[in-house]
């Protein structure tokens, strides 16, 4: 048993702990809610706050045959933790929600994530992973604790090379997996930086099947570089399908069926990284249902077997997102 009494091969929700093979159907990087804050100044999608339109969204997606769902807003930059725990109760949807950090511009110049040592980020991470995540933390050092639980250790990274306080906090999220067995999960925005924290943590001695790197489809022009990452072992996060700005979710399934060709399908998890410009209760674009409705058809239209959809939709983040042994 893990400390806070999860066992290993257990996947901790905001409602509780459950085995792996009761996930389910699972979008493995959305975002369900997000305050306004310092991420919806910089981009007004970035502002999800409507508890009921959102309830809405995962009612359809729940309709369709969906069982879970990874939030990806991690503390202190507008996530919405008490929400969190009250849809996944309404709904019956599994919520993973995240610990951790976002992109540092997401945050005010003096934040507490930016003051802290990584010893007490790491402690704090493992805090809101065994003991219950906090609320009301955004603009204010965290004092308000809800009894749900983070099941997974957000990050991100904006440079090819990361600076001081950067490196503190990648460390300091390295820490908290080791001790706490929960996965971590990265933000990256070029291959450049998915490889950087996959051999960062992997360095640091985080498993890489503990090690989820977000975003690698934004750009398609290198498919190398996603070849080399699933041979780190660690789980590719594809999650730009219906972002028609980065490419069509045509040149997407092209992506899939050769890392599934090339035999790296258990290395896959699958998406759609919500903003509120995407998600149709709010007015925007596609909703949660475009995985299950237009974009799992068009992988079968390619040749993708029932089998891979399930390895992608259910078997790959019923392994990435459990607890594994800690050190």
């Amino acid at each position: 048993m893990l400390k806070g009494g999860a066992a290993t091969g257990t996947i901790r929700t905001v409602l509780g702990d459950i085995p792996k093979e009761q996930l389910g159907f699972c979008h493995s990087h959305e975002h369900l809610f997000i305050a306004a804050g310092k991420p919806a100044k910089i981009n007004s999608v970035l502002q999800i706050d409507d508890y009921e339109k959102t309830k809405d969204e995962i009612q359809v997606f729940h309709s369709l045959g969906g069982n879970a769902i990874v939030d990806a807003q991690p503390v202190g930059c507008g996530r919405m933790a008490d929400w969190l725990t009250e849809v996944s109760r309404q709904t019956d949807i599994h919520i993973i929600a995240s610990t951790g950090f976002h992109k540092q511009s997401f945050y005010v110049e003096d934040h507490w994530l930016f003051r802290w040592s990584e010893d007490h980020l790491a402690q704090f991470f493992i805090n809101e992973i065994e003991d219950g995540m906090y609320i009301g933390a955004d603009n204010c050092e965290p004092g308000t604790k809800i009894h749900a639980k983070a099941g997974i250790i957000k990050t991100a990274i904006e440079e090819d090379r990361p600076g001081l306080t950067a490196i503190r906090l990648l460390n300091a999220a390295a820490q908290a997996s080791l001790e706490s067995g929960v996965p971590i999960m990265c933000h990256t925005e070029t291959h450049r930086q998915g490889v950087f924290a996959a051999e960062h943590f992997i360095k640091h001695g985080v498993s890489p099947k503990n090690l989820i790197i977000c975003h690698l489809d934004r750009t398609l022009d290198d498919y190398s570089v996603h070849k080399q990452l699933a041979e780190y072992g660690v789980y590719l996060e594809y999650d730009t399908i219906g972002r028609y700005k980065y490419h069509s979710d045509e040149e997407e399934a092209d992506l899939i069926v050769q890392m599934l060709d090339w035999g790296y399908g258990k290395s896959l998890l699958l998406g759609l990284d919500t903003t509120r410009a995407r998600l149709k209760s709010y007015g925007g674009e596609i909703g949660l249902d475009h995985l299950k409705v237009n974009f799992i058809p068009l992988l079968r239209e390619h040749g993708v077997s029932e089998s891979s959809i399930a390895d992608m939709m259910m078997n790959n983040p019923s392994f990435a997102f459990s607890q594994k042994t800690k050190r």
